[in-house]
């Protein structure tokens, strides 16, 4: 068995919550540049925005499920706690809307039913885009004050 020398790195449990925090905080970014990107026309851009956007918060989604899986459930004791909660209630409603909004809004990009597409991403972007955001304030709220 090769040994590991003190310096080398590895992947932990404690080390998820700030890896998805990160992970929604690109999605954010990548949302929004990609909402510019379609309003000035350039549908590639956006495309591929989107779609990084969709993968970030996949690999999220996989990271949150084995960290909770892991770790089990993380309870906030800070001082801002109807704070905290409200955030985190209306974060988590919004959040298990995202996967089926983000799934039907890119398979009818996908299908070029750009109509229907439009109209769909119209809800899709500011709630995937809250979610996004929220995650990171959650994140910040649970972990770091």
């Amino acid at each position: 068995m090769p040994s590991r020398s003190k310096n080398s790195t590895s992947l932990s449990v404690s080390s998820l919550p700030a890896i998805n925090a990160s992970l929604n905080a690109t999605s954010a970014v990548l949302l929004f540049t990609g909402w510019l990107f379609i309003r000035s026309g350039k549908v590639l851009a956006h495309r591929t925005c989107m779609v990084s956007a969709f993968l970030c918060s996949v690999v999220f989604l996989a990271g949150y499920l084995a960290y909770h899986f892991l770790a089990g459930v993380v309870y906030y004791h800070g001082s801002f706690r109807a704070i905290y909660f409200s955030i985190l209630i209306s974060h988590t409603i919004l959040a298990v809307l995202v996967p089926f909004l983000a799934i039907r809004t890119l398979f009818l990009a996908v299908k070029e039913r750009f109509e229907e597409h439009k109209r769909a991403a119209r809800w899709t972007f500011p709630i995937w885009m809250y979610v996004s955001v929220t995650g990171v304030i959650v994140y910040e709220m649970l972990y770091r004050l």
